[in-house]
């Protein structure tokens, strides 16, 4: 879910920030997207529990307008708001440079053929800006698959995770077979998620 999520807003983001956007809009763009990452990871994951949480500010902003608290604080939910807004960047990056690298030849020879807008992008912009969607989708499905602190943090106890698991049981069941065999898990999931990336030319657009 925060996979695809990250990659619906990265993509329109992405192509105004390498197609459409002038020179010091890009600067502008490329700070905002990059600044959250000059923060720690913690504080962003605290910053957002305090926004969700249920004397947060989005409940108070809801209650101010008439409308009912959305109580996404301490659920999964929370989580997959969180995972999105932190790996955001990682899915914009990857995908801007493959639109980027797109020759301007293409569209104006898509153009010249007679098709659309619509099907430029169908099929001339998409595939070509493809492996770049698939090079940010490693970053953040593998980030989320392993992360254990936002879930800690900002799940509670229904938000179980791969990562939590593996934590659980080395630091306080003490069961490290157990963990090292669960750990194996995420660990071939991903060699199959790089093999296909691979073939869809992921690792080129990187």
């Amino acid at each position: 879910a925060v996979t695809l999520t990250d990659a619906v807003l990265a993509f329109p983001l992405a192509y105004f920030m390498a197609r459409l956007a002038s020179a010091r809009s890009r600067t502008f763009l490329f700070v905002a997207v990059l600044l959250p990452l000059w923060s720690s990871y913690l504080i962003r994951v605290y910053i957002w529990r305090l926004i969700l949480s249920h004397d947060g500010v989005l409940n108070w902003t809801l209650q101010k307008v008439g409308l009912p608290a959305a109580n996404l604080g301490y659920s999964n939910w929370a989580v997959w708001l969180i995972f999105t807004y932190v790996w955001l960047p990682f899915m914009v990056l990857p995908v801007y440079g493959a639109l980027e690298r797109i020759p301007e030849s293409y569209i104006e020879a898509s153009r010249d053929l007679g098709a659309t807008g619509s099907e430029t992008f169908r099929r001339v912009v998409l595939p070509l800006a493809l492996p770049g969607v698939v090079a940010g989708s490693i970053f953040t499905f593998s980030l989320t698959l392993g992360d254990y602190v936002t879930p800690l943090l900002a799940g509670g106890s229904n938000s179980q995770f791969i990562g939590n698991v593996v934590y659980d049981s080395v630091g306080i069941s003490n069961n490290v077979p157990f963990a090292a065999a669960f750990a194996a898990i995420p660990l071939a999931v991903m060699g199959i998620y790089l093999l296909i990336a691979r073939k869809l030319g992921a690792f080129e657009a990187m």
